[in-house]
């Protein structure tokens, strides 16, 4: 947006952010000026996706290659039963453009290769990973690291969920999870099931990690893990610190996502 002032409708529809002392005016300003990088428009993508564009995020790139199934409705609350064979971009698009015509949407049917991926988190104030495989995750912290932005990452498993938020200034993912597991022995959501609601918790507090970024308020969820168990309606936040040998933000680390082996345990070479 070139022009900084808020028109009624957007005084009216952001009132409730514009009274907020911590926000205010020129806080909502911030954030439709802001811009956003969404790694997956499913189960996290969804409450993410959903609760950003509410907040006046001006602009989202939403990133995925999988479409909508009947499958995905007991959770993926932004696609709706027409929506089916759609892809999920586009079904996340339309949902956006109704609900909020403040928002400019880039929708991207496809995966992040590594070829692309540093100069597409480049563009962006803040990555959000929802995506759902070790390959993306260990490729959007370095490319972000190695950028220099920061990424509010998620994963669910069952009844169970963990958030936390990576900056350039603190610990990468691969200080907490060094290697990823061989694939196949982790199982996915369609084997193994999840309870619906339980994305939604995740992703509203990834959502809620990106505002606070774009607005530089409150602390982050730097050098602390949250776990969410939705069973026993508990969460635990454990703190966790730089490896100073890690091959990305350790001194020395990569500048370059292309010495990275996206597959198996996502090492880098060499390391």
């Amino acid at each position: 947006m070139t022009d900084l002032s808020l028109d009624a409708t957007q005084l009216d529809r952001y009132s409730r952010h514009i009274i907020l002392e911590e926000v205010g005016p020129e806080g909502q300003k911030k954030l439709l000026e802001a811009s956003v990088l969404v790694v997956g428009a499913g189960g996290l993508g969804a409450p993410v996706i959903q609760y950003l564009a509410a907040a006046g995020v001006g602009e989202l790139c939403i990133v995925d290659d999988d479409v909508v199934e009947r499958s995905n409705l007991q959770r993926q609350v932004i696609h709706r039963d027409a929506d089916v064979g759609t892809p999920k971009v586009e079904s996340a698009a339309e949902f956006v453009a109704a609900l909020n015509p403040d928002i400019d949407v880039e929708p991207i049917h496809r995966r992040v290769e590594p070829g692309e991926a540093q100069e597409l988190v480049a563009e962006y104030d803040v990555v959000v990973d929802c995506s759902d495989n070790f390959p993306t995750r260990y490729m959007l912290n370095d490319a972000t690291q190695i950028e220099g932005v920061p990424l509010a990452h998620g994963a669910i498993y069952k009844f169970e969920g963990q958030v936390t938020t990576l900056t350039p200034k603190g610990p990468c993912y691969r200080c907490l999870f060094p290697e990823a597991p061989e694939p196949g022995t982790v199982p996915d959501c369609a084997t193994t099931g999840v309870l619906g609601v339980l994305p939604g918790t995740v992703g509203c507090i990834q959502a809620t990690e990106a505002v606070k970024l774009l607005l530089g308020l409150g602390d982050p969820l730097e050098e602390r893990l949250l776990f969410y168990d939705a069973r026993e309606m508990s969460f635990e936040a454990v703190p966790y610190q730089r490896n100073p040998d890690c091959p990305v933000c350790g001194e020395g680390g990569i500048d370059s996502v292309a010495g990275v082996e996206y597959s198996g345990g996502c090492q880098v070479r060499g390391d």
